[in-house]
């Protein structure tokens, strides 16, 4: 059996800057499913940016907030979920992920991750003087939660996402362990 025969969801994670958001749309319009960004939920939900959520409820009000949304998502199916990048620091969701579909995990070099969020101030956490080091601390911490729950790792920097979508729609038609 493979995702398409049940209509499963399909999640991605890693890190910020890792393509999560680029890769799902594009997934999702080839498998015919609906694209869902967690983060773009949230913000829905509340009607603020998650700068402003983390600002009034700090880091433990959002993750609140992102448990919902994940616990909603997984009772649906034939999403494409891009999901914010701690969305696995919450037991709970990494259960609910692993539960309702398959979890690949798009594993990019820091530097890479770097260089492709340096600009981007709707990124609460890289708010800090040395955004390098505080993606290789995210890293130390999220990397084991990730591979813990990922159906498929991709890693890679140089690939493209085209390559990437080519390579997860031929994983995808492969029996799947869930």
């Amino acid at each position: 059996m493979n995702i398409e025969d049940e209509k499963r969801n399909v999640y991605l994670v890693g890190l910020m800057g890792a393509g999560k958001t680029t890769i799902a749309k594009a997934l999702a319009k080839r498998l015919a499913y609906q694209f869902v960004d967690s983060d773009h939920e949230i913000e829905a939900r509340t009607g603020v940016s998650l700068p402003t959520i983390f600002e009034i409820e700090g880091e433990e009000g959002f993750r609140k907030r992102e448990a919902q949304v994940i616990d909603d998502l997984a009772s649906m199916g034939g999403r494409v979920v891009a999901t914010g990048g701690g969305v696995v620091l919450r037991a709970e969701n990494r259960t609910s992920l692993a539960a309702s579909g398959l979890v690949i995990y798009l594993n990019v070099p820091l530097q890479t991750l770097c260089e492709r969020t340096r600009h981007d101030k709707n990124r609460p956490l890289l708010q800090v003087s040395d955004p390098l080091l505080k993606l290789k601390e995210l890293h130390e911490q999220r990397d084991p939660l990730y591979r813990s729950i990922a159906d498929l790792v991709v890693s890679g920097s140089r690939i493209t996402a085209q390559s990437v979508l080519q390579l997860l729609l031929k994983e995808m038609k492969k029996p799947w362990k869930r």
